[in-house]
């Protein structure tokens, strides 16, 4: 176990292995102590504090991950790709207090990886077959699984995600359902750049241009919203992919879908109705949602 200092702020405790972490728990937290977890893959931008500073409003002490999973790349070239700023993170994450950084190794999680990287066994189906789950074949899987293990060491009493992995958190709120899992998950909005472009970690990988051609994305979702009460879901759709295919980024998929089965909606609205989109801005994989439909 390890302290950063950082100037005009409080010590955090940065942590490697899982025995540390159980023992600083137990020293810290009582039985009514309520602990806040932010599970992370690093690269941290204003979304995830956002989350940590929520977290902070609302329990006793904060832990957030930051663990590059690689089960749930089923392309190797990106999880290779993906950034990693650990020393950037760990001071943003002492300038806004987090309690406790937790930053394992692969074997720290997975003690016999690559053999063995399933700790629960949960049919996903239909919510991991579609979107994401369709485009990443096993994706969902290995988040299931690296969140019921985060969850099993820290025993969160909350856990804070973000509505852009919307899919993401879909499946997420039903594992913890169906394992009835004492853990509540709180859902925050989407952080977004001054543009509309959803922060993501992956945006650092993104050339000026890019940056800019990315915008189609968020402009798309907005596009979709305004039309959404003149148009069935399946016009609305077509007119947001001619709209989408005036830029300069290769649409992997849109869809209008409802928001607890994420069943693809053709003919009639529902409430809550979400446009989810994927997109590739050069070799980088982009995603969005937004709520069409109230």
């Amino acid at each position: 176990m390890s302290v950063y200092p950082v100037q005009n702020c409080k010590f955090v405790h940065l942590i490697h292995t899982i025995e540390a972490l159980t023992t600083i728990l137990k020293g810290k937290s009582s039985t009514s102590t309520k602990i806040g977890f932010v599970p992370t893959m690093g690269a941290l931008h204003e979304g995830h504090l956002s989350l940590i500073k929520q977290a902070k409003e609302e329990c006793d002490l904060v832990v957030c991950s930051i663990f590059v999973n690689p089960t749930q790349f089923n392309n190797q070239a990106d999880l290779i790709k993906y950034p990693r700023t650990e020393e950037k993170d760990v001071e943003l994450l002492q300038s806004i207090d987090c309690d406790i950084v937790f930053i394992p190794d692969v074997k720290e999680i997975y003690p016999h990886y690559p053999n063995q990287t399933t700790f629960i066994e949960i049919n996903l189906s239909p919510l991991d077959e579609v979107m994401e789950g369709s485009s990443r074949p096993g994706h969902f899987n290995g988040v299931a699984n690296i969140v019921y293990r985060l969850f099993d060491i820290l025993k969160p009493t909350k856990a804070y995600f973000g509505q852009k992995d919307f899919q993401q958190v879909s499946i997420l709120q039903y594992m913890v359902k169906e394992l009835k899992l004492p853990i509540e998950l709180v859902v925050m909005p989407t952080f977004r750049e001054k543009s509309g472009l959803a922060m993501s970690s992956r945006n650092t990988r993104l050339s000026e241009k890019q940056l800019q051609e990315a915008l189609i994305i968020f402009q798309t979702l907005k596009m979709g919203a305004s039309i959404s009460k003149e148009y069935s879901p399946k016009e609305a759709k077509d007119k947001m992919i001619a709209f989408f295919e005036k830029g300069n980024l290769t649409l992997d998929y849109l869809e209008i879908v409802d928001p607890k089965t994420l069943i693809s909606l053709e003919k009639e609205w529902v409430s809550g109705a979400v446009a989810c989109i994927a997109a590739f801005c050069g070799e980088v994989r982009l995603i969005d949602n937004m709520q069409l439909f109230v």
